[in-house]
Parts: structure tokens; C-alpha cells; sequence
């Protein structure tokens, strides 16, 4: 491939890959381990990108052109078990989510790389995986499959252990974990077998982008710790709502808030704390319909947006939420008790409120029921 093909390509490349960074450091929380490892990938793999022009100065025998294709090649030899390792990683805690479980392969993988290190290190003086003769020109050295079979090697290890893990999986994370390495393993099959065809970053560009629309995107829009939608998500939601609503047909929204989930913390755990966000959230579900949009809001509170214009039938869902958690907490699964606050209505259309309005009103009702139950607490006592 020439530099000409190679440097509009990569350039095409680059250009996909700023635009997921973007919006993968806008719109995610960046301080999420899934999101750290997918943005590492995404930094190493533009580099890469930069560097792999300058291996492809091959014949050019002007001194700036020699050092850059020994840098290029070097670079690109030493980094790319490197960004497997990082895929390895990322599709490890996507189908654990055990973030501390994850990091224990840490070491093993940095093994796997030290040895790719100090092989290339060595070739720059025996030729190993590859040498640059004297007019510049790349050439592939005894060793090179070796070079190959690290990389490929990796890429099974993360093929296998999804495949293996299929049921422990989210269905619409499954196939984009899946398919990844497909991409990418092609591209070396081609490298390998057709000398001057280099296409593997460009299909790593390409798998990293499907799991940009798929995985990545879908975290932009839920909870990391619930597993429901977050708060940008339902404000967005709401906005849709109460622009698409009619006289006849309107909606309504619920906002929900912990009691004592301070006590729960600092009782028994941050932990314990969690799990009843979790628990939380799941019993929620149980009573709403498919077609209600519930989120964690942030914090111990919750908003539910529901497909209920009537009153009455909003009060019902309400009552049921209620009897929900009253049965949880009377079978005495968990040594705490989760009780609510809410503040509920129905969107009134000739209200114009617009959603941060609306949303309030909703939190007004929620901490007047709050200091209800605050009130009864202390008679109760």
C-alpha cells in the first residue's frame, strides 16, 4: 500500500475515532473503569494511527526518513500487544463487571508484554521480528510469526472468553464483544499472507466504532450501578414527552426518594447502601409497565415517567410501589428496611410547564410526603 493510500486512510480513521472520543469524554463519566479502558484503547489506537505513516517511509533515504521508519516500525511492534491487552481487559469487565477481578490480569498481561518489549528491544540489533536494511527498506525477520502469534493470541483469549461466558452476557453486549476481534484478525491474515497490505488499525477503528453505537453508547444513557437509565437520559426523555403530548393524551411522573439511606450507610456499609439501590430498582420495575421509563436520578432517588393520563390509575401504581416495598420489608430478607417518599401527578397540558418545571413540582409533593412520614416516625416514637 502506498504512503499516499495509507495516510487518507489512516487520516479517515482518525477522523472516526476523535469523533467517538468526543463523545465518549462528553457525554460518559470518565471516571468509570469500562469507560477508562475503552478511552485508553481509543488513545492508543490514534497514535498508533499517527505512527503507522511514519513506518511507510520505506526506499526514502534522506536521514529524517530512516529515523522515522526505525521509530514507526519500533513503535508499532512494542504497542500493539499492548492495545489487545486493554481490549482483553474491557471485555473482561463487561462480562464480569468485577472491577477488582479485572485488574488481577493485570499482571499476567504485563508479562505478555514485557517479553513482546524486550524481544523488540533485541531486534533492533538481531533482526528478530523484523530489520530496515541500508536503503531503508522494511523487511520481516525470522521471527515475525512470533510477533504475529502474541497479538493473535490475545485476541483468542478474548474471543474464548466470551464465547464461554455467552450466558453470563447482556444479549445487546454479547455480539459487539463477539465481533471485535473479528475485524482486526482479518486485517492480519491479510498483513500476513499479502506483503505491503497494512489494515489492522484501520479494523480496529472499525470494531471500536460498532462498540461505540452498541456498548459505549448505551452506558451514556444508564446508571452504571443500577442498571437503569441516569438522569440525562429521562430529562431528555421528559422534554420528548411533554412536546408530543396532546389534550387527550398526556403522562405522568413519579420522584421518589430513600428514607434513612444515610442510616442504611452508615449502619451497615456503603455496600449495603448499594445493594439497596439495586434491590431499589428492581422491585420498581416489578410495577411498572415495559413501555415506563424509570432512572435513577442520582443519589437514593428515583423518577419514573409513566403512560397515565388518569388519576386514579397513577394513584393505583403508586399504592402498588408502596405495597411492593412493604412486602419486601416484612419477609426481612435484608437486615435494613427501604422505604419511600413520593411526589406524583399527572403533566397538565394547559400548565405549559416545561420539564425542569415540571420535575420540581414533582420534588415539592415528594418532600411534603417526606416530612409526613417524618412526622409520623415521631409520634410513632
Amino acid at each position: 500500500m502506498s504512503l499516499l493510500n495509507n495516510s487518507f486512510l489512516n487520516i479517515y480513521s482518525l477522523l472516526i475515532l476523535l469523533t467517538i472520543y468526543y463523545m465518549t469524554t462528553k457525554w460518559n463519566d470518565k471516571e468509570l473503569f469500562n469507560n477508562k479502558l475503552y478511552i485508553l484503547i481509543i488513545q492508543i489506537t490514534i497514535f498508533l494511527l499517527f505512527v503507522d505513516v511514519f513506518s511507510r517511509f520505506d526506499g526514502n533515504g534522506s536521514q529524517i526518513y530512516v529515523l522515522l521508519n526505525h521509530t514507526g516500525n519500533f513503535l508499532i511492534f512494542l504497542l500493539n500487544p499492548l492495545l489487545v491487552s486493554m481490549w482483553v481487559l474491557y471485555a473482561h469487565y463487561n462480562i464480569y463487571n468485577n472491577e477488582k477481578k479485572t485488574k488481577e490480569l493485570i499482571p499476567s498481561l504485563l508479562v505478555i508484554n514485557i517479553l513482546n518489549m524486550v524481544m523488540v528491544f533485541l531486534t533492533q540489533f538481531y533482526g528478530w521480528f523484523y530489520y530496515i536494511d541500508s536503503n531503508n527498506v522494511y523487511h520481516r525477520g525470522p521471527l515475525f510469526l512470533f510477533s504475529v502469534a502474541i497479538t493473535v493470541t490475545l485476541m483468542l483469549v478474548s474471543f474464548i472468553m466470551t464465547v464461554t461466558n455467552y450466558k453470563n452476557i447482556e444479549k445487546r453486549y454479547f455480539r459487539p464483544l463477539l465481533f471485535f476481534t473479528i475485524p482486526p484478525f482479518i486485517g492480519i491474515i491479510l498483513q500476513t499472507y499479502f506483503y505491503g497490505i497494512s489494515l489492522v488499525l484501520n479494523c480496529v477503528v472499525f470494531s471500536l466504532l460498532i462498540v461505540f453505537l452498541t456498548i459505549q453508547h448505551h452506558t451514556m444513557s444508564t446508571d452504571y450501578l443500577t442498571g437503569l437509565y441516569n438522569r440525562k437520559k429521562i430529562e431528555r426523555y421528559l422534554d420528548k414527552k411533554i412536546k408530543s403530548c396532546t389534550p387527550l393524551k398526556t403522562f405522568s411522573g413519579i420522584m421518589l426518594d430513600m428514607n434513612n439511606f444515610k442510616s442504611i450507610n452508615d449502619t451497615f456499609g456503603h455496600d449495603k447502601g448499594d445493594e439497596a439501590l439495586e434491590i431499589s430498582g428492581n422491585l420498581m420495575k416489578e410495577c411498572i409497565r415495559d413501555t415506563d421509563i424509570l432512572a435513577r436520578f442520582g443519589g437514593d432517588e428515583f423518577f419514573i415517567i409513566l403512560n397515565i393520563s388518569d388519576e386514579d390509575i397513577l394513584r393505583e401504581t403508586v399504592n402498588r410501589i408502596k405495597l411492593k416495598f412493604d412486602e419486601f420489608n416484612e419477609a426481612k430478607r435484608k437486615p435494613y428496611v427501604i422505604e419511600f417518599s413520593m411526589g406524583y401527578g399527572v403533566y397538565g397540558y394547559y400548565s405549559k410547564m416545561n420539564g425542569k418545571e415540571f420535575q420540581k413540582h414533582l420534588d415539592v409533593l415528594m418532600y411534603k410526603d417526606k416530612d409526613n412520614n417524618n412526622k409520623l416516625d415521631t409520634i410513632e416514637r
